[in-house]
């Protein structure tokens, strides 16, 4: 998991994160992360995985409004319920996900990243 967090540190600090939550979450749970070099980040992570990664990395709980949700609505104390209940709401396998994970997917292999295809795109 620490190559997850460094990728999450890594794209927070160069700001390829604004804007595009619903495509870092398409990623982080269900597509290949690498290094241009070769080396895996991930394979995919769980729900439960990817919200305690968020919190450890004190991810902006405001960036929830790009999903349409707002934060007040969610649990406020526990940061990683927080985010586990946000992943459930946010529909990270629906086409319009996979739109936003390959937008940033184009960003992120500007960046130096490898990002695998979505799970259904092979059949689409």
């Amino acid at each position: 998991m620490d190559g997850v967090r460094e990728f999450l540190d890594d794209i927070q600090k160069r700001g390829h994160a604004k804007g595009h939550l619903l495509g870092l979450l398409n990623i982080l749970i269900g597509r290949r992360i690498a290094r241009s070099d070769g080396t895996v980040i991930s394979q995919g992570v769980t729900w439960r995985e990817l919200a305690a990664e968020l919190k450890r990395s004190r991810f902006d709980a405001d960036t929830v409004k790009e999903l349409g949700i707002d934060p007040a609505t969610l649990p406020p104390r526990d940061r990683q319920r927080f985010w586990y209940t946000a992943i459930s709401q946010a529909q990270v396998g629906s086409p319009e996900a996979m739109t936003a994970g390959n937008k940033l997917a184009n960003i992120l292999t500007k960046a130096g990243y490898v990002i695998g295809p979505a799970p259904r795109s092979a059949s689409s």
